[in-house]
């Protein structure tokens, strides 16, 4: 791994995602893990700094972004994203709903790694307040220091 920035390992990624990996292979996974990383900055001045942090999260982005197109690849996967909101048996009809504010998690909860990646990544997504430099004055006619 170089000083903070995290390399793309198939086997550990295979190893931990076993059923993407039975038919993702280390190419494909490498352009996923490519396109991961604009979701999830993998630069040295990444708001994730710690680099054991940042590589599992990269590795849920791949993997969000391989079961998104899971369907591209012959890989059989559900449509259906969201909740099931209606169903009915007679001819078979079934209704998904997605109740997510428009910029929020929708995108990411479509999957169960997109998911994971959304709550691991609550503490960089709040505001963060910093304090400016604290100003003092002096009253008029009144001198600091030496005359």
């Amino acid at each position: 791994m170089a000083a903070g920035v995290v390399v793309f390992v198939y086997a550990d990624w295979a190893a931990r995602y076993p059923e993407l990996a039975a038919w993702c292979s280390s190419t494909l996974s490498q352009l996923y893990f490519n396109e991961a990383t604009l979701y999830c900055d993998n630069t040295l001045t990444s708001p994730i700094a710690d680099v054991s942090l940042r590589t599992p999260m990269l590795y849920m982005v791949t993997s969000h972004i391989a079961a998104m197109n899971a369907s591209l690849n012959g890989v059989q996967s559900s449509p259906l994203v969201g909740r099931i909101s209606d169903a009915t048996e007679g001819s078979v009809t079934v209704k998904a709903q997605m109740d997510f504010l428009p910029g929020s998690a929708q995108w990411w909860n479509q999957t169960k790694y997109g998911a994971a990646f959304w709550a691991a990544t609550l503490q960089y997504r709040l505001a963060r307040y910093t304090p400016g430099p604290v100003r003092t004055f002096q009253p008029y006619g009144v001198r600091l220091g030496r005359y």
